[in-house]
């Protein structure tokens, strides 16, 4: 997790990973923690990472308790400072990495190679090792450099995922729009889901997906 508005999208890729039983490897930046405070009012701690990571997934978009229990066990926290952490390096065994939501400053510095901490320097890893790269990026308007940098990524052979919501789903919540978003990061991730409804044509034919 950067530091970009959008926390209920992490949460949601979250627990969809772990509803298909995958182990995570955690990472949250110093300015994400910030964004989750002030979305949540939860304060992600490394001491108690466990309790605050458990009561923020609890929760629905709408921060209301929901009737998720998320299995910890599955996930590994990692210290955003890091940076001799298990994914800092392409030895440690990993599928690929998604990142939700990612702010500019975290796509500037992928797409330039920086390291400056565990987020940055995982992320370089798995490019480097050819792994699946998600990007789902939340911020509007973008100006020229990001977009640049955006198809910087791609080039690199990241799948940038906006954070942009479809509406053909039938959504009729907030969680509904925030699910779809997650399920589009998983789909690039190759994870398996059903946080939307996928679209299978009307019967004329006349319509298309947005794939």
């Amino acid at each position: 997790m950067s530091g970009a508005s959008g926390t209920p999208y992490a949460a949601a890729v979250l627990r969809g990973l772990l509803d298909a039983g995958e182990s995570v490897d955690l990472v949250v930046s110093r300015a994400s923690r910030l964004t989750l405070l002030d979305e949540t009012g939860i304060s992600f701690r490394d001491a108690h990472w466990q309790d605050d990571l458990r009561e923020w997934l609890a929760r629905g978009a709408d921060g209301k308790p929901g009737t998720f229990v998320p299995d910890i066990d599955a996930v590994r926290h990692w210290s955003a400072g890091d940076l001799a952490a298990g994914p800092s390096s392409g030895s440690y065994p990993a599928k690929g990495m998604l990142i939700v939501p990612a702010s500019t400053a975290c796509v500037a510095g992928v797409a330039l190679g920086l390291s400056k901490d565990l987020l940055q320097r995982a992320a370089s890893v798995t490019l480097k090792e050819r792994r699946r790269l998600v990007v789902s990026v939340r911020e509007t308007p973008l100006n020229g450099q990001t977009l640049r940098h955006l198809v910087t990524l791609d080039d690199l052979g990241a799948a940038v995922v906006p954070a942009s919501p479809g509406f053909y789903a039938g959504a009729t919540h907030i969680q509904d729009l925030v699910d779809f978003v997650a399920g589009r990061v998983l789909d690039a991730a190759g994870v398996e889901h059903d946080l939307y409804r996928r679209w299978k044509g009307d019967l004329g034919g006349s319509r298309t997906t947005d794939n």
